[in-house]
């Protein structure tokens, strides 16, 4: 009997035992995060290494490990090593998609930011002083790109300026410091704004176009020397005191920076100019393959991802009124409801691949 007895413990030992396992894989496999790999512009690389958006992320199910490039160079990569782009806009998108061979992909717009001129004050001031922008206040307001641009135009320089001789610092040709617009998103689509005011306020669309707008675009990037391929180091030269005296930045650079209260040395010397003419920056998801499929859905939904987004000065689609009470603190600096600012079209990325080439030097046709 006791024989029997000990042989019936055994067995519910050992079930016991392959319960317990049982259980644990089961558990494992509920908890376990698929790992998924992305290229995006560097604008988002602090937000994809947020611990709260990691830990929002894993809860779906995702660990999601990213790689930095300019967004209009991301259809040159070998696109089979990663399985989502996240450009700066739609446009390199529709480039990704056609590179990576695929039909019909189901990408999402989360957020966008629009681009703007971080401007010392004491530039700032000269400009307004001579009507190439308009101060809504002591840290922000517009720049007027019509006369901006004429000025660029005319080679004009800071000595030129009415006011400048206060400011010794200022010397040289007036010019927005971009980022190469060939391969980064905010240069080319600061080209795209000025090549339609420079083509009488229409999109540039065809070869009279780009001949017509062509020596102003070559004028803005000629003058600026060697091109970065993204606009956080330019923007992290300016925080740091250093760098030109106008910088085109993404607004959400800005208002993360706000939000995060960092850089409280040179934000006192910081004016946030809107140019009047601008694109739409909707940042684009692009999955690549289903590992990737519902991650842009929860990027633009996931009230744990929206929340994040905002705090690292990101608009969600739909959220003027998310992304004003965010940054209510800091309005001093920004244009929430984006006033006065006009959106313009985009040039086909055939036309603005050729705006961007001729702006470089480079080809005569599209």
């Amino acid at each position: 009997m006791r024989r029997i007895l000990g042989i019936v413990l055994g067995l519910l030992l050992v079930g016991g035992v392959i319960v317990v396992v049982l259980f644990q894989e089961q558990d494992s496999a509920t908890t376990a995060t698929k790992t998924v790999r992305g290229i995006i512009g560097s604008e988002k690389s602090e937000f994809f290494r947020d611990p709260d958006v990691v830990k929002a992320l894993a809860d779906r199910g995702y660990t999601v490990q990213t790689e930095s490039s300019g967004s209009w160079a991301m259809d040159q990569l070998d696109l089979k090593e990663f399985d989502f782009a996240f450009p700066g806009s739609s446009e390199p998108a529709r480039e990704i998609e056609s590179a990576a061979g695929l039909k019909g992909a189901q990408t999402t717009r989360p957020f966008y930011s629009p681009l703007v001129v971080i401007a010392r004050s004491n530039a700032a001031q000269v400009l307004a002083g001579n009507a190439l922008a308009r101060m809504t206040g002591k840290n922000t307001g517009t720049l007027l790109m019509g006369p901006f641009l004429k000025a660029a135009g005319e080679d004009r320089t800071w000595q030129q300026l009415s006011g400048s001789a206060a400011h010794a610092e200022l010397t040289g040709t007036v010019f927005v410091k971009t980022t190469d617009p060939a391969t980064s998103n905010s240069g080319a689509l600061f080209l795209a704004a000025a090549s339609h005011v420079a083509n009488g306020g229409n999109v540039v669309s065809d070869d009279a176009g780009i001949a017509r707008t062509a020596p102003l675009l070559r004028k803005l990037i000629a003058v600026q020397g060697a091109l970065e391929p993204s606009s956080d180091a330019p923007f992290r030269a300016f925080i740091s005191g250093s760098g030109e005296p106008l910088i085109l930045v993404y607004e959400s650079q800005v208002a993360s920076l706000l939000m995060h209260g960092q850089g409280a040395a040179a934000l006192d010397d910081m004016v946030v100019l809107y140019p009047d003419t601008t694109v739409n920056t909707a940042h684009t998801f692009v999955p690549l393959n289903a590992q990737a499929a519902e991650l842009g859905a929860l990027l633009a939904s996931d009230p744990k991802l929206r929340g994040p987004a905002l705090r690292h000065g990101f608009r969600p689609q739909d959220g003027v009124a998310e992304f004003t009470a965010a940054t209510s603190s800091h309005a001093a600096y920004l244009n929430p409801g984006l006033t006065g600012i006009r959106q313009v079209g985009t040039p086909t990325v055939k036309i603005l691949t050729a705006l961007a080439a001729r702006a470089k030097g480079q080809g005569d046709t599209p």
